[in-house]
């Protein structure tokens, strides 16, 4: 949980008239009563919701006090992806995300003690992740940051008889609506694990796995199983057993068994020869690209001297005087509002520009309150909006990596979750205009981040792009 406040006062006196002088006195009194600190209070642990049921997120004001006439929102990683929205009474639903239109509900029951929790109908695992409530009224702001966890409990096991295979009898086991990705078990009468012979999950549009495993039952194996889905973070398991008698499985002859036998030789000598066919292409695959990404440190001397656009700063972002560093305001800047400046995210762009050739820069993060604020480093096409909302993905124009939220990853659409050890704070942009891609190296131990695969960058002018979030700072190398 993560407070934010500011006291924001602002008198105005029109001329120097006795009159002018009677109404500041009698306002004033009325601001500083205004001037009351609060906090928001959210839940000190994950929230955990079924998919296609509801949830409540709970939020409330301490000290109780009413948020009739203050602004709540309730968005995601990024302030603005709102979920919902409310401001001077009204509900403004024209500014919510379509993935949550006439699932919301806002509870106003208890808005004059505070009380602001927000239902979601529906559940998807989509909804999944981080949601902060953020109260603003005229003098302060705070927010309280929460996590929903999405659990899809699935069907029980449906078990079939697929027909005979390999000598015995194949036995299928079929489920759906599971999320996160289940763990699937056969197991005996007695508890012990048995290994499947065919297993598959897939994801439908709903989000939710579905999970299709086989396992050959032989008349001397056991004739007595269970198929047991478990979704493993929830502790929730589902299970279904069959019993298959003897005077189901085949009697085979010997000369069939001889004949499968010579079969199963021959069918595996093709498989061995294919195999190394392929490990000889593979080999001389990696030795291709290996002497390409040699190639391609060699034609990379010196990094790109790159430097900041103020022209292009978002009013709320500081840029340094060598236009090496910009950081986050406090308040907002007086700035001209010409038609290269971002206005609505806090983004700034660099002054070069590529369209062909190699090239490279570092950049360096440094986060002064908490963890939580939000950043992302890469590259955007010279063209991109700048007005107005848009979108921070290549549909955009714009290719980058970075932490919109609680977690580090790649700015696709639908976003890309990467697992590393450790965020890095030093990131090395390299972008190559012949091939159309850019890739991200951690400056620190050279492990590879993220690319953007070859063809995904237009043949336009590509330019250096950053995004910086409330007590963070970013700085390019000299």
């Amino acid at each position: 949980m993560k407070m934010r406040f500011f006291t924001c006062l602002q008198v105005s006196i029109v001329s120097s008239s006795l009159a002018g002088y009677i109404i500041f006195f009698i306002l004033l009194p009325a601001h500083t009563l205004e001037s009351a600190h609060f906090q928001v209070i959210g839940p000190d642990h994950p929230i955990i919701a079924t998919a296609g049921e509801e949830i409540v997120l709970p939020c409330h004001l301490s000290p109780k006090m009413s948020a009739e006439n203050m602004e709540v929102r309730w968005f995601r990683y990024q302030f603005s992806s709102v979920v919902h929205l409310y401001r001077h009474g009204k509900e403004l639903n024209v500014l919510q995300m379509s993935e949550y239109q006439g699932r919301t509900e806002f509870l106003r029951d208890s808005i004059k003690d505070g009380n602001v929790s927000l239902r979601i109908h529906n559940i998807r695992p989509s909804d999944e992740g981080q949601y902060t409530c953020f109260f603003q009224s005229s003098s302060f702001y705070g927010e309280a940051v929460l996590e929903l966890k999405v659990a899809g409990l699935g069907s029980n096991p449906l078990m079939s008889v697929d027909g005979y295979q390999e000598g015995g009898i194949r036995v299928m086991c079929q489920s759906s609506g599971w999320y996160p990705e289940p763990e699937v078990l056969w197991r005996s009468l007695s508890g012990q694990h048995l290994p499947s012979f065919s297993e598959s999950k897939s994801r439908g549009e709903s989000g939710l796995f579905e999970t299709q495993t086989s396992i050959i039952i032989t008349e001397n194996s056991n004739q007595n199983i269970s198929c047991l889905i478990r979704n493993t973070h929830f502790n929730h398991e589902k299970e279904s057993t069959i019993f298959i008698s003897d005077p189901f499985f085949p009697r085979v002859s010997p000369w069939m068994v001889a004949l499968c036998v010579i079969l199963v030789v021959l069918v595996g000598f093709i498989g061995l020869t294919a195999y190394l066919f392929r490990l000889k292409g593979k080999h001389l695959e990696n030795n291709t690209k290996l002497q390409t990404e040699l190639d391609w440190r060699r034609s990379l001397n010196d990094a790109a001297n790159v430097t900041l656009d103020p022209d292009t700063a978002h009013p709320l972002l500081i840029v340094s005087a060598d236009q090496k560093s910009v950081r986050w305001a406090e308040t907002g800047q007086d700035l001209p509002n010409n038609s290269e400046r971002f206005d609505s995210w806090a983004c700034v762009l660099g002054c070069e520009g590529f369209n062909s050739g190699r090239h490279y820069w570092e950049v360096e993060m440094e986060v002064e309150v908490g963890d939580g604020g939000y950043w992302a480093v890469g590259v955007a096409k010279e063209a991109v909006e700048r007005k107005g909302w848009i979108s921070h993905s290549p549909e955009g124009g714009i290719w980058a990596v970075g932490r919109p939220g609680g977690q580090f990853q790649a700015l696709t659409s639908p976003m890309t979750p990467l697992s590393l050890s450790r965020t890095p704070s030093r990131i090395r942009v390299c972008l190559d205009c012949e091939q159309g891609q850019v890739t991200f190296i951690d400056a620190g131990d050279e492990a590879p981040i993220f690319t953007f695969p070859p063809g995904s960058i237009p043949g336009e002018k590509i330019q250096p792009w950053l995004l910086v979030g409330i007590g963070s700072r970013i700085s390019l190398s000299h």
